[in-house]
């Protein structure tokens, strides 16, 4: 509807998944026109190996929706994530979005707010901190992108695997963001506002920040359902979306 700002993230689009990239793109033809704007905060994609596979399968539907989105007027920003941090100029190009930085302030009608992937708010995992570092580094990219589509596919085919091991073995509080960061993050940039992904535990956290009422909104992954939060001059609002021919198509918390 008019006046309303639409955030979602952690999506992990691939072909192995179609009915969840169908519901995205229902999404996309649907609700998302009549936005002011949709913000994706990062991991759209299961993997994004650069710009120059946005052709291949598991990606062409979704670079089309997304452009015929653009076309139709709204603005579409999207963040990087852990999962497609080599998106660039060509994806912009082909899809008429508009990548932003993170973490990002916006004004949300009058209210600002921070944007964030919240990878890096998990800074008690410093095992994936060291990752991150790694990968973000301009000669890391610059190596990995020189290389053959099939070498890309299958270094992240490997880096996926580890990721999966690693995972169960590590306590779910160490993959969590810590209030810490949080707060640090807030106060640098003068908001009492934050929204973000990665985690994949949806739902609203409220603090005390400097004696002031602080509001962490933490959107959904996209595994069995969707999830979006809805913003407007009224208030916020977390939504799931399911696939059509599902019993309980949407449900707000």
């Amino acid at each position: 509807m008019p006046g309303t700002t639409l955030f979602i993230s952690d999506l992990h689009l691939c072909g192995q998944r179609p009915t969840i990239t169908q519901l995205f793109l229902d999404f996309l033809a649907g609700e998302a026109r009549t936005a002011d704007a949709l913000y994706i905060l990062g991991d759209l994609f299961e993997f994004w190996i650069g710009d120059d596979a946005a052709g291949q399968d598991d990606f062409r539907a979704v670079v089309a929706g997304l452009h015929a989105l653009t076309r139709s007027g709204t603005p579409v920003f999207v963040m990087h994530g852990n999962r497609d941090f080599l998106m660039g100029p060509g994806f912009e190009q082909v899809t008429g979005c508009r990548l932003i930085a993170d973490p990002v302030r916006i004004d949300l009608y009058g209210q600002p707010a921070l944007l964030m992937h919240g990878d890096s708010l998990c800074t008690a995992d410093t095992e994936y901190m060291g990752f991150r570092a790694m990968v973000r580094s301009p000669d890391w990219q610059r190596d990995f992108l020189a290389k053959s589509l099939a070498e890309r596919n299958a270094i992240f085919g490997s880096y996926r695997e580890i990721s999966k091991a690693t995972t169960l073995k590590k306590k779910p509080e160490i993959m969590d963001v810590t209030q810490h960061a949080v707060e640090a993050i807030m106060r640098q940039h003068g908001v009492h506002r934050l929204i973000h992904g990665h985690t994949h535990r949806p739902g609203e956290h409220v603090f005390d920040l400097d004696g002031a009422r602080a509001r962490r909104l933490v959107l959904g992954d996209w595994y069995e359902h969707g999830s979006m939060l809805r913003v407007n001059a009224k208030g916020w609002k977390l939504e799931q979306l399911r696939p059509a021919g599902d019993p309980q198509q949407r449900t707000g918390r």
